[in-house]
């Protein structure tokens, strides 16, 4: 691979990112800390949440308004994201940026990197779109869409390189950030809880506005039943944000019997201090199970969308653990499944049974093993290869037209 420290010839690197959700925010923060090493005065700008801001990215676009999930949901607000992307895409065009980096949210990338690729400016995707999984149609727009793809998982670069995409597999950031034996009293001592009282568990209903309107009531519904047979368990929610603590308050004041605590941000110690984890399905899972918890994982949506993607998918899993061992590590309880009754017996039994909490924590740290890469400096690496080879091609065809 290039060396990734090459010349820009006295100007400042510029670099355009778009993510579309907190999980996404996690991935571009380390990639613009690990690109600032090696080029301070870099500049980085596009649409991204709260910790790529506090790297210096201004976001042009409120990231919360990229975060709809479902098929039939983003209909709503299609108009509105169409005009997003058209406004951001006349912006980068205009100001031609070393490269531009779409982080997940490939229904709004693609497309986007696509004009852009066109237009002449380097595409790189973080995050392979899951194309081994369903919409393998999407392969094609793909290829004429991204110069580079950064995988999480290992499996996928295989399927790329057999199709004829550059990837690099990169792991994931967070297998990198969370120690390997997270340490659970600290975590509960930074959050200000006893270990004296009853079982911790963690809620985690998701990070976007439909997500905690799906699941909110129902991971409540559950810790109701949950304290039937843990009467001093203690239940924990960090909230992605202020919009979604604003939004899962006024559904934790109707169950006043309940020991809950809302927490702005905070998910890692939440996780870290939890005996078990019910979690809506998505990246979050992963983070979960680097914390080494027993969890289980839960999902609803609009039952259109429901129908036209179980139909879609390929695969047997939805949860990354999962697909990772390729094997039912946890629970996943989605759709019409996903009640009270079904949730309590699984929570149930992720606090109860030792010897089922013991082999989770043996099987999840074999994936933290797997993922832990130093994926911000693999990932800023191929991004550096991205750019130099795009100013090398660019060189190369001055030198062509000079000669002619």
């Amino acid at each position: 691979m290039p060396s990734p420290d090459f010349s820009l010839q006295g100007r400042a690197l510029k670099v355009a990112l778009v993510a579309g959700e907190a999980s996404g925010d996690i991935l571009g923060a380390g990639l613009i800390k690990e690109i600032k090493r090696h080029y301070p005065d870099a500049t980085f700008y596009g649409i991204g949440g709260p910790l790529m801001q506090a790297e210096g990215f201004v976001s042009l676009f409120p990231m919360e308004r990229l975060s709809v999930m479902g098929l039939t949901e983003v209909l709503g607000r299609l108009r509105e994201l169409l005009g997003i992307r058209k406004q951001l895409r006349e912006r980068l065009i205009a100001d031609q940026p070393d490269v531009f980096i779409g982080i997940d949210a490939p229904d709004f990338n693609l497309a986007l990197e696509r004009k852009l690729k066109a237009s002449g400016i380097p595409t790189v995707h973080y995050v392979s779109p899951q194309v081994w999984a369903w919409r393998e149609g999407r392969l094609k727009k793909i290829k004429h869409a991204v110069d580079h793809i950064l995988a999480l998982l290992p499996f996928e670069v295989d399927y790329y390189r057999n199709h004829d995409v550059a990837v690099t597999f990169v792991g994931h950031p967070l297998a990198d950030q969370i120690a390997m034996e997270p340490d659970q009293d600290e975590a509960r001592q930074k959050l200000g809880l006893s270990n004296d009282g009853g079982p911790v568990i963690g809620l985690l209903p998701g990070s976007r506005k439909a997500e905690i309107a799906k699941l909110g009531q129902l991971f409540l519904d559950t810790a109701r039943l949950l304290r039937k047979d843990f009467p001093d368990a203690q239940f924990l929610i960090p909230c992605a944000n202020q919009r979604r603590k604003q939004q899962i308050l006024p559904i934790v004041s109707e169950y006043p019997d309940l020991n809950v605590t809302v927490y702005d941000g905070q998910a890692q110690p939440v996780m870290a201090a939890s005996d078990a984890i019910l979690i809506a399905s998505g990246t979050a899972v992963l983070e979960a199970a680097l914390h080494k918890k027993p969890l289980v994982v839960s999902y609803k949506m609009a039952p259109l969308s429901y129908a036209i993607i179980s139909r879609m998918v390929k695969v047997k899993y939805v949860a990354l653990p999962n697909l990772l061992a390729d094997k039912a590590l946890v629970p996943e309880i989605l759709q019409d499944d996903a009640t009270p009754e079904n949730l309590r017996d699984a929570m149930k039994k992720a606090v109860e049974d030792r010897d089922y909490r013991r082999s989770l924590q043996l099987s999840f740290t074999k994936v933290h093993q797997k993922l832990k890469q130093n994926a911000s400096r693999l990932a800023f690496e191929a991004v550096m290869s991205v750019i130099q080879q795009a100013n090398s091609y660019q060189c190369e065809r001055g030198h062509q037209r000079a000669k002619s």
